[in-house]
């Protein structure tokens, strides 16, 4: 790998604190705009102009990555010659100008209430159901990241304060409260997690060996207790986008939102206001005596 790359991921993982995840994206995207420079013969980073991004975007485009993947990609491009322009390696930035294509404003998925307390119905009857039970009653009671699950320890949850201290995204920490429901379903898990336990493991939910569980484990998880309730598939992101528009829902305290959230920015947190003008719009069309024009 070239060395200006090298030094680039450094310092988003040590400077920047970006995540494993986040730092191995910048990688993946880096190594093919590598692979283009080297196949155009360009000696070094400031060889290549305007003319020469739209190129290697076109490639890019040819072989089919989606426009989100595309959008990414043109994003880590444009941080990359900033931080090239930044150590004197560059005069230009040739990524400038470019933009990337429209995304469609898909919005995330919520589930209503009624869904939410169907799914979290489930009945546990073994170690498994318990933590399946606890994981799913955290995620929806504190809008966690999946990641943000995964990565907890004991000595992050106080179950008398009810409080969960979440490590997120740039390594920020913010504290959530935790809900009665969830606060129960984690201490019934915590007597199946203390028998399960053969080891000195700090992670709240942890799998069969004893080790700390992963994404892909919470995943399945949800994906079977929804089949096993009768419901359509949910996944983590649901339970976390659901938590946020309920929240906005009954509230209507965006900031508050922002922070449960942990978004860095408010205008990651407004989408959310489009879920709930969807409720208010239901709402207005079950209620109103003209919305429907009869």
């Amino acid at each position: 790998m070239n060395k200006e790359i090298k030094l680039f991921l450094n310092y988003l993982e040590k400077v920047r604190n970006y995540s494993d995840h986040t730092v191995k994206n910048y990688s993946a995207d880096l190594k093919k705009f590598e692979t283009f420079k080297q196949q155009k013969n360009f000696k070094n980073w400031s060889n290549l102009t305007q003319h020469d991004i739209r190129d290697f975007i076109s490639g890019i485009r040819r072989a089919g990555i989606s426009p989100r993947s595309l959008a990414r990609l043109l994003s880590s491009l444009r941080s990359f010659y900033k931080f090239l322009n930044n150590e004197g390696y560059v005069t230009n930035n040739p990524t400038s100008g470019i933009n990337a294509p429209k995304l469609n404003s898909l919005l995330p998925k919520a589930m209503d209430t009624d869904m939410v307390n169907r799914l979290l119905d489930f009945q546990p009857s073994s170690w498994g159901d318990f933590r399946d039970k606890a994981i799913a009653e955290l995620l929806y009671s504190s809008g966690l990241r999946l990641s943000e699950l995964c990565q907890l320890n004991t000595s992050d949850i106080s179950l008398e304060n009810r409080i969960c201290r979440v490590l997120g995204k740039g390594k920020k920490e913010r504290e959530v409260p935790i809900g009665a429901l969830a606060i129960k379903a984690l201490q019934d898990w915590y007597v199946y997690r203390e028998k399960k336990l053969e080891n000195s493991e700090q992670a709240v939910f942890i799998n069969k060996s004893g080790s700390r569980i992963s994404a892909r484990s919470v995943q399945n998880i949800l994906k079977k207790m929804s089949s096993k309730m009768g419901l359509p598939f949910v996944n983590p992101h649901m339970l976390r986008h659901s938590f946020a528009s309920h929240i906005l829902e009954s509230s209507g305290d965006l900031r508050a939102v922002q922070e449960l959230l942990g978004h860095a920015n408010l205008s990651t947190t407004q989408i959310y206001t489009k879920l709930d003008f969807q409720h208010l719009a239901k709402v207005y069309d079950n209620s109103h005596p003209h919305a429907k024009g009869d």
